[in-house]
Order: structure tokens, then C-alpha cells, then sequence
């Protein structure tokens, strides 16, 4: 059986971005396995590409992934802060991998992190998985409107 490893990422997550860093520190070209992990397991998350990539993850305050052997099968991220308001973002695991707790390892991570564990709200967006983040005290809230402006 291959190893499971989570990497929670320094902020910003510069290993994986410039040298692909995966399990161990190594190079596993771990920034084309994260395009591939997202072009594969998320509609919304199609098509974004590796400079695209690093920019986010460069601004991103928490940063997890989830590993199994060499190959990347979980990833989440979050910007907060600190205090008032946080967001969840980019929550994804490969098809193959679900149902086996790597969602809730991903979230109960990001929710634990020292940057956003002290947080008052912390937010997220989801297509058709509602109830999973119910199960980690997520509500729908009906008294906010969502709003978006696209460029």
C-alpha cells in the first residue's frame, strides 16, 4: 500500500509552486499534479493555468494537500484575516479517492490552522456538496445574498 501524506504548506506554499515539492520535500512536479487534479475533479477549476496557479497560491494563507505515494489526490486552501473573516477555497478530491475522509482531513486542517482557527466566520461556496460541509457545522445562510462580478 503507498504512503498517505498531508503536507500542510508554508504560507504561500513556495515549495510546491517553484520546485514542485511533494511527500518528503521531493520534487514530484507537484504544480502540474495540482492542474491535473483540478482539470479532472472540478468543473468550476478547469482549464487554470501554472502561472495562474502560482499566483493563487502565492496569496493563499493556508495551503493543504493530500498524497498518496507520489500523486496528489486531495488540495484545499484558504484566505483569512485572522479575526473577522475567512474563506475556504478550492476544496477538491480526486474521484478516485473519495469517500474515504481526505475531504474532512482537508477541511479539518484548513479549520485548525493557527491562522484561521481563531476566526469569526469563515465562508465557502459549493456547487452540490452542501451536505458534506454540513457535517462540519456549515449552515446555508438565506438572510446573504451571493454576489459576484466576473472579468
Amino acid at each position: 500500500m503507498k504512503q498517505i501524506s498531508l503536507i500542510n504548506h508554508y504560507k504561500g506554499a513556495l515549495g510546491l509552486r517553484f520546485f514542485g515539492l511533494g511527500p518528503n520535500l521531493k520534487p514530484t512536479n507537484g504544480l502540474n499534479k495540482l492542474q491535473k487534479l483540478l482539470d479532472n475533479n472540478a468543473f468550476w477549476a478547469k482549464n487554470r493555468t501554472i502561472n495562474d496557479l502560482k499566483k493563487c497560491l502565492a496569496k493563499s494563507d493556508v495551503v493543504i494537500s493530500i498524497w498518496v505515494g507520489n500523486e496528489i489526490v486531495g488540495f484545499g486552501r484558504a484566505l483569512t484575516d485572522g479575526i473577522y473573516r475567512g474563506v475556504l477555497w478550492d476544496i477538491v478530491i480526486d474521484q478516485n479517492h473519495q469517500g474515504r475522509g481526505f475531504g474532512k482531513l482537508i477541511v479539518n486542517n484548513l479549520l485548525s490552522s493557527k491562522e484561521i482557527k481563531n476566526t469569526k466566520k469563515i465562508y465557502l461556496m459549493t456547487t452540490n456538496k452542501k451536505l458534506f460541509y454540513s457535517q462540519m457545522d456549515f449552515k446555508e445562510v438565506t438572510s446573504q445574498n451571493l454576489l459576484i462580478r466576473e472579468i
